[in-house]
């Protein structure tokens, strides 16, 4: 709940107006680095935050920005005045004097208008917190280059105000930031690679008059820092640069062998209910009643076979036995798809094709579950070529979904029809 009171949180004087200054003025009231954007981007965070404490303190300087955006429009449209009648000023100035009226509008000093792009809003309060720490720092030196542009004493001392208050706001955000206990290079949830987080890539060298000498100090020397001389040059033919190399590869997720272990115990399953739909696949086959059918449940019984050969390449490359695991939820479709397959012998074709494609949707959709679990795993252990075989069966066992379905639509349309109707066909 807002309530604007008719009163300025600094109330300002303006002896000599000046439109030009006016004009520099609208970078704090419209800009990138101005009032509004702060109080828009500390109320948006506010909302978002989930922390009652520091969401008390986002909305409350964003509440304040909102009342400093006021103290500027009321400097700017004071400095602005003369637009208002006097030719020669509004000469200075078109966009405010002839569009706007001499008075302020959300542009900035070059009449570029203001946009939601200068909001800095992840979600992350850490990381929120430090964008802030920023925006503050930011707005102080704008506005001590106003005061340093600035002739007119009561002008200056509105500036003063302000420019010190970013200094308030600032030392708020960092408390709020150190209270939370986070290191200052936490950020998010995900560790960096270790070794490659300490490394320093000198990346910018040469040498001749326009050349400027490699600098050394805490940034790039000392503990823990790895200095990489040139790292862009360590591959080409003849180099001696005697550099480290970059140490790019990922790093494991903890308890890696936990997870690796999980994985080896998927593939073993998958590998078992492979195995078993080897062996019902013909008899699906031999029993579909459309010519469709038949081809497609062939088709994907050869690449069953292949399926059943990736999974051991993916054990062989795990370094472990390709050992089938029994998998009893195939085992179960498997027994549910013989059911189905007795009871169509009942029914007409159409119908009885329905079910046999409703049976075998349903080993598609478990499979297309199975390789997805195993394939994420497989790339978040680092472990690309077993990620890759996991997606060609994992690709393969999503078109045989999506055939299917096609199959089973002109059979839902021949299903409804009258029997006399099928005869006559």
């Amino acid at each position: 709940m807002y309530h604007h009171v008719k009163k300025l949180m600094y109330t300002v004087r303006v002896d000599e107006p000046d439109p030009k200054f006016g004009n520099m003025l609208l970078e704090q009231f419209g800009g990138a680095n101005g009032e509004l954007a702060a109080a828009m981007q500390y109320s948006i965070q506010g909302l978002n935050c989930e922390d009652p404490g520091r969401k008390d303190l986002l909305m409350d300087i964003g509440t304040e920005e909102l009342s400093h955006l006021e103290i500027v429009g009321t400097l700017a449209r004071m400095h602005l005045k003369p637009l208002k009648s006097v030719r020669e000023e509004a000469e200075a100035d078109p966009l405010i004097a002839i569009a706007g009226g001499g008075g302020v509008n959300l542009f900035n000093s070059m009449g570029n208008p203001w946009t939601a792009d200068y909001l800095k809003i992840t979600g992350e309060l850490d990381v929120d917190l430090r964008s802030n720490i920023a925006a503050e720092a930011r707005a102080k030196i704008v506005y001590e280059r106003l005061i340093d542009f600035c002739r007119d004493p009561g002008t200056k001392d509105a500036l003063q105000f302000l420019m010190t208050r970013e200094i308030t706001h600032m030392r708020a955000f960092a408390l709020a930031l150190e209270s939370m206990g986070k290191p200052p290079l936490s950020v998010g949830r995900i560790a960096p690679t270790a070794g490659l987080v300490d490394q320093f890539f000198n990346d910018s060298t040469g040498q001749g008059d326009l050349g400027e000498v490699d600098s050394r100090g805490p940034w790039n020397e000392g503990e823990p820092w790895e200095f990489v001389e040139a790292p862009a040059f360590q591959d080409l033919p003849g180099a001696e640069n005697g550099g480290r190399a970059i140490r790019a590869q990922s790093a494991p997720p903890e308890g890696a062998e936990a997870i690796q272990e999980v994985l080896v115990d998927e593939l073993r399953d998958l590998l078992h209910a492979e195995k078993q739909l080897l062996k019902a696949l013909p008899k699906m086959q031999k029993a579909a009643r459309t010519q469709q059918l038949q081809t497609l449940l062939r088709n994907h019984l050869a690449e069953t076979e292949a399926q059943v050969e990736r999974l051991n390449e993916c054990l062989r490359i795990l370094g472990t036995s390709a050992r089938a695991k029994p998998c009893k939820g195939m085992a179960g479709l498997v027994e549910e798809g013989e059911e189905v397959m007795a009871e169509g012998k009942k029914k007409e074709d159409a119908p009885a094709d329905l079910s046999l494609i409703g049976a075998a949707l349903r080993v598609e959709h478990y499979e297309i579950a199975a390789y997805t679990t195993a394939r994420n795993m497989a790339l978040q252990l680092g472990q690309p070529a077993v990620a890759q075989l996991l997606t060609l069966s994992l690709g393969e066992e999503q078109n045989a979904g999506q055939l299917l379905d096609q199959v089973a639509q002109p059979l839902m349309s021949a299903a409804r029809m009258p029997s006399s109707v099928l005869v006559t066909i």
